[in-house]
């Protein structure tokens, strides 16, 4: 199915309840588990420049979301709800302990979610670029949504996917035509309307199971982290503020959160300033 797609790390697979079959990698050992939680359209080796590193001091999971990577293709009702619980079963499943979920856009809402929903699940809580801090009004969403089918209707899966991942790099690099590459690779895989059922059905989840009035109720030590030059948090067509502001909003509201603001960065923090975000995240948690 998905051809020479190369993950860097062996991918395990385990079956979950609701017809859910899960890829995942799971690499370094620990008293700490680290769950990795990638973004909308992306799959868990956006995550490889920090399990590199981290799997040294913890043991490091990363999963692919339903209908994302290499796990299921399944007629699922995507939505945060129901990612968040295929997140709790996977722990449940796998039966880890001392859980920090990490989360990036997308998944940092999932994260946010799922300890939400399962509050004892995880007890730390790491955010790169999260999805879910910024608000949008009713009037917000439909523009929003009117905007987006326009664009569908101009261009195809492959150059949205190519647009949105060069806008998330403030420097491009090799490495982001890297994930371009295997991310329209794994496009091809998809049988006809899957894909854009699917990415339509998470946007609108993200904008209708909004976190941001319950982030006073994540009580888990939590680490928050942005690029300065994040190009699509806040969305420049609605909010005529910063990336900055945002994250200082939302962070505020949280009873035990703790900001880490990365100068020269986009929105794939994790990816185009590894070393710093892999710093952070180790001087986080040392200090819980």
């Amino acid at each position: 199915m998905t051809g020479n797609i190369k993950y860097p790390y062996e991918v395990h697979y385990t079956d979950l309840p609701g017809n859910c079959n899960i890829a995942y990698m799971d690499e370094g050992k620990g008293d700490r588990t680290l769950l990795f939680l990638h973004g909308l359209a992306n799959y868990s080796p956006v995550w490889k420049k920090n399990i590199e590193v981290l799997q040294s001091k913890y043991r490091c999971v990363a999963i692919d979301l339903p209908g994302n990577g290499l796990s299921d293709r399944n007629e699922h009702k995507f939505s945060m709800d129901f990612f968040a619980e295929v997140v709790f079963n996977f722990i449940e499943k796998m039966g880890l302990k001392n859980v920090c979920l990490a989360g990036h856009s997308m998944g940092g809402q999932i994260a946010i979610t799922t300890l939400l929903k399962y509050p004892t699940c995880a007890n730390a809580l790491i955010l790169c670029a999260p999805a879910g801090f910024e608000v949008f009004s009713a009037i917000d969403k439909t523009i929003y949504y009117s905007t987006i089918s326009m664009f569908s209707f101009l261009t195809t899966d492959e150059q949205n996917l190519r647009t949105t991942v060069e806008n998330s790099f403030y420097r491009h690099s090799g490495h982001s035509q890297g994930l371009i590459k295997e991310l329209t690779a794994l496009i091809r895989t998809y049988k006809l309307n899957y894909y854009k059922k699917m990415i339509d059905a998470c946007i609108k989840s993200m904008l209708e199971e909004s976190v941001n009035d319950k982030l006073q109720l994540v009580l888990q030590p939590s680490l928050v982290l942005f690029g300065n030059n994040d190009a699509l948090i806040p969305n420049r067509l609605l909010h005529q503020t910063t990336t900055l502001s945002v994250a200082k909003e939302g962070v505020k509201k949280m009873p035990n959160a703790k900001m880490l603001m990365i100068a020269d960065c986009g929105h794939f923090v994790q990816w185009e300033k590894a070393e710093e975000v892999n710093a952070g995240i180790i001087s986080f948690l040392k200090d819980l």
